[in-house]
C-alpha cells in the first residue's frame, strides 16, 4: 500500500489508523497533516538505539611507491556567503570567527566568483556528483513529499500567491524514487574504480530506494541520512538549544517530521550519540585514521547549516553579546560547523596526510530567506531558491599543498560542476567519454598551466526560470512574474542595475545563448508541482509590500 509517498506493509494500517484518529483529535486535521509523512517513517523504520560505526580499516602499511593524492570534500548546507569571517564579514557581523574554514582558503585557493551547481541543495548536489548540469538528466526539483508542497501552499503569506499544480499530483513519484538516474556515472563510483576507497557521510538526497543510496552509487561506506535536512540532536537534550520560525511552514513541517537519525550502509536508523555536525566530524575523522595507508575519497556533507535551528548550549553560551535569540543560535551552529572543519583538517594532519591531501571547501548553495536573517548573504542581493547572486555565488576554496600556492585567489567563474573533473584529475582518472561533462579540471588554470578562463557560459534551470552568465554578463529570465534582468556584474555586481530594456543588443544575444544551451537540457524527471515566490531583498520574517522584487521557484 502507498500513501503520501511512502510504501507501508498490512501490518502497520490498523497502528496507523488509529494514529490518525488519535492525531485528528489532538491537533485538528489541519496540523495533523504536517505529521503524517514522519508518522508513516516511523511505523516503517522506528530509530533504534546508538551502534558504534566500524569503518573498513586498510593496509596496516601504505604500498610503496608515490601514493595518489586523497581528495576530501567537505560541503556545508545552506551556508550564506556573508556567514564565514574569511571576507572580513561573518555572521552577526563578525563576532563568530571561522578560522579552521578560513585556514582551507589561506593555505590554497579563494574562487572569488565559485558559483552552486543551483540554487537549492538536491539539484546542486546532483550537479556536483555527475560534473554536469542536472537538468541535463532531469534532475530538476529538490525531492520533496507532496504534503509538504501542499501545505507550503497554503501557508503563503504577502501579495503574491503560491501556484499549486493539483494536476500533476497523479504523476508525482514517492520522494524516495525522486533519484539521480542509474545511468549517471557518480563521483564516487569514478574514484572508486581507479583505485580509491571512498566514503561519503552526512546528507545524500539524491534518492532514497536500497538501490540509489550512496552505499549503492559508488561509494564503499556511507554513513548518515537519505533525506534533505535531519535533525541535530533531540529535543529533550539539555545540552540543546533551539529556534523555531513561527512565520515559515517549512520550518514547522520538519520539526514536524525529522528525526535524529543516521544509517550506515545499509543498517536501520539509529540515534547519534552526539550533536550531529561534531558526531560527522568525528566519524570523518575515524574513518581518515582507518584509511590513512591507502588512497581514499571522502564526501563529508554537513546538513550545518540548515533549519531546523539547534545548536549546543556550549556553543550558545559562548555568544552572549548577540542579543537576538535566532540569530545567536545560527551563529552557535556555524560556530559548531568551523569547530567540525577543524576536527577533519587535524584528523589529516595527525595521520600525516594532509601534504597529500585535495581539499575542497563549498556550500550547496547560498544562505535560505525561511530562518529570517537578512545579512547571510551580504553584499549580494537574493537567497536560495533565487538565482541572484544571493542564490548561487558561494564559499568555494580547494587546498592542496605542493600544488596550489597558499593565499591564492582566482577571479574567473568556476562552479560545482568543476569539483568533478578537479578530483577525477588529481586521482589520474578519465573523465566519461560518452556524454557532455560541464566541469573541467581547473587547477591547471589556478597555477597558470593553461590559458583562458574555465568556462565561457555557465547555465541555470528552474522550471520557466533560468539563468546563463557569460563572462561577466549575467541573464535572467522568469515567466512569473514574467520579466527579464540583465546584469554587467564586472561593473555591477550585486545587481543593483538592470540594463535589460537599456542594452537591447547584448539582451538579445543573451537570450540566444540561454537558448541554445537550454534546447540541450533534458525534460523534468517529475513536475514541478508547487511555484512559491521567493522575496530577492527580505527575508521571510519581513512583510512583503507592493514593488518588492521577486520570483517565483518551481519545486
Amino acid at each position: 500500500m502507498q500513501i503520501g509517498g511512502y510504501r507501508i506493509g498490512k501490518w502497520s494500517i490498523a497502528g496507523m489508523v488509529a494514529v490518525v484518529l488519535i492525531g485528528a483529535g489532538a491537533w485538528g486535521w489541519h496540523n495533523y497533516w504536517y505529521y503524517l509523512p514522519g508518522i508513516l517513517q516511523e511505523l516503517r523504520d522506528p530509530v533504534q538505539p546508538n551502534m558504534p560505526v566500524v569503518w573498513n580499516e586498510g593496509p596496516a602499511t601504505p604500498a610503496p611507491g608515490k601514493r595518489p593524492p586523497n581528495v576530501v570534500f567537505i560541503l556545508a548546507d545552506d551556508l550564506g556567503f556573508n556567514d564565514l569571517s574569511f571576507n572580513g564579514g561573518g555572521v552577526a557581523n563578525g563576532v563568530v570567527p571561522t578560522p579552521n574554514i578560513n585556514a582551507i582558503a589561506k593555505q590554497g585557493v579563494t574562487f572569488t566568483n565559485g558559483y552552486a551547481g543551483n540554487a537549492t541543495c538536491a539539484p546542486s548536489r546532483a550537479a556536483i556528483m555527475t560534473g554536469r548540469y542536472a537538468t541535463r538528466f532531469g534532475f530538476e526539483f529538490t525531492p520533496a513529499p507532496v504534503q509538504f508542497h501542499k501545505l507550503i501552499s497554503k501557508m503563503t503569506n504577502g501579495p503574491h500567491p503560491s501556484i499549486y499544480h493539483d494536476e500533476y499530483e497523479a504523476t508525482m513519484p514517492p520522494v524516495a524514487e525522486m533519484k539521480v538516474p542509474a545511468s549517471e556515472i557518480m563521483l564516487g563510483q569514478l574514484m572508486k574504480q581507479h583505485g580509491y576507497h571512498t566514503v561519503m557521510l552526512g546528507k545524500w538526497h539524491l534518492g532514497e530506494t536500497p538501490e540509489t543510496r550512496p552505499n549503492h552509487r559508488g561509494f564503499d561506506e556511507a554513513l548518515g541520512f537519505m533525506a534533505g535536512a535531519s535533525r541535530y540532536a533531540n529535543s529533550s537534550d539539555p545540552n540543546i538549544v533551539e529556534a523555531r520560525q513561527s512565520f515559515d511552514p517549512i520550518d514547522k513541517f520538519l520539526w514536524a517530521n525529522l528525526p535524529f537519525a543516521v544509517t550506515f550502509n545499509d543498517s536501520r536508523r539509529f540515534y547519534p550519540n552526539e550533536y550531529m555536525t561534531d558526531y560527522l566530524a568525528d566519524q570523518a575523522a575515524s574513518a581518515i585514521k582507518a584509511n590513512r595507508n591507502r588512497p581514499f575519497f571522502m564526501y563529508l556533507s554537513f546538513n550545518a547549516v540548515h533549519t531546523p535551528l539547534q545548536a549546543l548550549k556550549a556553543d550558545y553560551d559562548s555568544l552572549p553579546m548577540i542579543k537576538d535569540h535566532e540569530l545567536r543560535v545560527y551563529a552557535a551552529m556555524v560556530k559548531g560547523l568551523d569547530r567540525a572543519v577543524g576536527k577533519v583538517m587535524a584528523a589529516l594532519k595527525a595521520q600525516g596526510l594532509d601534504d597529500n591531501t585535495l581539499v575542497i571547501f563549498t556550500s550547496d548553495n547560498g544562505g535560505a530567506n525561511y530562518i529570517g536573517l537578512p545579512d547571510i548573504n551580504k553584499p549580494y542581493r537574493g537567497f536560495k531558491a533565487t538565482f541572484f547572486e544571493g542564490g548561487i555565488h558561494v564559499p568555494f576554496f580547494m587546498r592542496w599543498p605542493g600544488v596550489i600556492p597558499s593565499d591564492t585567489k582566482y577571479g574567473a567563474p568556476v562552479g560545482h560542476v568543476d569539483i568533478y573533473a578537479t578530483a577525477a584529475a588529481a586521482a589520474g582518472a578519465p573523465l566519461p567519454k560518452d556524454r557532455v561533462i560541464d566541469g573541467v579540471n581547473v587547477i591547471p588554470y589556478v597555477i597558470n598551466a593553461a590559458a583562458g578562463t574555465p568556462h565561457k557560459t555557465l547555465f541555470w534551470r528552474d522550471g520557466d526560470y533560468m539563468t546563463l552568465l557569460d563572462g561577466t554578463w549575467k541573464l535572467q529570465v522568469a515567466k512569473h512574474p514574467d520579466k527579464k534582468w540583465l546584469y554587467d556584474l564586472a561593473n555591477d555586481p550585486t545587481e543593483k542595475h538592470n540594463l535589460a530594456g537599456s542594452q537591447p543588443q547584448k539582451l538579445a544575444e543573451m537570450m540566444a545563448a540561454l537558448g541554445t544551451i537550454n534546447k540541450q537540457q533534458h525534460k523534468p524527471l517529475w513536475p514541478g508541482i508547487l511555484e512559491g515566490p521567493i522575496g530577492v531583498d527580505k527575508p521571510l520574517s519581513f512583510p512583503e509590500e507592493p514593488g518588492d522584487e521577486y520570483i517565483y521557484w518551481t519545486n
